[in-house]
């Protein structure tokens, strides 16, 4: 079960529902990474979630409320019967009228697709026009926004002109970062940054512990260029 169905059901923010995941995880010595998933939102962006198993999840609920737990345990319930359920039996074909119901549903799911396929279509046909003729300009833009690769800091700011340690403070007095260079999750939720866990034994107590290393997405690159140069034209304009 995902924490964006959890938070479905139990009433909860998403983000809160994360943050108890990530305690939860910490204190059983767990890495977040093998948890780790993600949802699109209405718009398309990438965010990220956990994917819990069934102990998982019943591990999380103990720290919730009655109607809480009871919520998603109807669901865990619904989804072990729907998995129980036989496969359709070809035997009811021979009832004419289960027959007719079958095929005018199915009629009207082809001509629905149809429908969308001839929107979808339009759509792309007009994108592509867009596309063609904002290419001269926006051709670096486009192959950095649409880029799936996330960039390291150093990356990022070797392309900008500027070192790592400047970008780093940067970043944090923009409020992308904290003081220990780990993005904020507005940031990342905004699909910015990415906190790309690591796990790793600490040697002084030998506890399982884990750090995260911030990393830039394709969107985030383009946003720090342009803040970035909006931040030289600043300085400019003042020594002017």
């Amino acid at each position: 079960m995902s924490s964006l169905e959890i938070a479905e059901l139990t009433g909860k923010a998403h983000k809160n529902v994360l943050a108890d995941i990530r305690t939860m995880l910490d204190e059983l010595e767990l890495s977040w990474a093998d948890f780790s998933a993600q949802y699109k939102d209405s718009t398309g962006r990438g965010l990220p979630c956990f994917n819990l198993d069934r102990e998982m999840t019943d591990t999380l609920l103990t720290g919730y409320s009655a109607k809480m737990r009871l919520a998603v345990i109807k669901r865990w319930r619904e989804l072990e019967e729907a998995a129980k359920e036989p496969s359709f039996d070809m035997a009811r074909l021979s009832d004419p009228k289960l027959l007719l119901a079958l095929l005018t549903d199915n009629v009207r799911k082809v001509v629905s697709l149809e429908a969308d396929n001839t929107e979808l279509t339009q759509e792309n046909q007009l994108l592509e026009q867009k596309v063609v003729a904002d290419a001269p300009k926006v051709e670096f833009f486009n192959a950095v926004i649409t880029s799936t690769s996330i960039h390291s800091v150093r990356e990022v700011a070797q392309s900008i002109g500027t070192g790592q340690n400047r970008l780093f403070a940067f970043m944090r007095q923009r409020r992308w970062i904290d003081r220990h260079n780990t993005p904020y999750q507005g940031k990342v939720e905004a699909g910015y940054l990415v906190a790309e866990p690591h796990s790793y034994k600490c040697p002084e107590t030998g506890e399982r512990k884990t750090k995260f290393t911030c990393k830039v997405t394709g969107k985030g690159f383009t946003k720090l260029q342009s803040l970035w140069a909006a931040r030289e034209a600043d300085l400019l304009g003042g020594e002017a």
